[in-house]
């Protein structure tokens, strides 16, 4: 599924990429020109939500960093609870973890033991798809915890990287493509 055309081209237009962040070679798509225009913001979450409405939902895991902006806000339009998906050593209590390989590197997500059991319906939201590494390890840690993965809602997806095909088993909602 994809945004309205206006809607894609606005945030595409809003977004300032950074050429050789991290590392040489990454462009990195800036996306808080486009968390601080209220109206673009207001638009981007209900339309991240909008496939989902309907569906039960009854957790929004969002990934760390970005993907809690827009998870937390995705999560209460949608009346639902929220679960950050934290790097390693973050949480204070019992973690459930999985790794996964990035682009440039590898690293591991976490969440409470407690966050999610077999009665959760879970958005996985993420501010980024690139290679589907991050967002396929969220579904395998909420899936781990017992959950029921009803989709991922992104706000871009980097063309040419594939990470949609990493995505099983649920559908995965993109807001804009570049």
């Amino acid at each position: 599924m994809t945004a309205t055309t206006s809607l894609s081209r606005q945030v595409l237009e809003t977004l300032r990429p950074i050429p050789d962040h991290p590392k040489p070679g990454i462009i990195f798509q800036d996306i808080t020109p486009v968390l601080g225009d209220g109206a673009l913001l207001r638009a981007v979450i209900a339309d991240m939500a909008e496939p989902f409405r309907g569906q039960q939902v009854t957790h929004v895991l969002g990934i760390e960093a970005r993907g809690f902006i827009l998870g937390g806000a995705v999560a209460t339009s949608l009346g639902a609870g929220f679960v950050p998906a934290r790097k390693p050593g973050k949480l204070p209590w019992e973690r459930a973890r999985e790794s996964y390989d990035l682009e440039y590197g590898s690293d591991c997500l976490e969440c409470h033991r407690d966050a999610l059991g077999g009665k959760s319906r879970v958005l996985i939201v993420d501010d980024v798809l690139a290679t589907g590494g991050t967002a396929s390890a969220a579904g395998r840690l909420a899936r781990g915890l017992g959950a029921e993965v009803v989709g991922w809602s992104f706000l871009l997806e980097i063309g040419g990287l594939e990470g949609q095909e990493r995505l099983q088993g649920a559908v995965s909602h993109i807001v804009a493509r570049c």
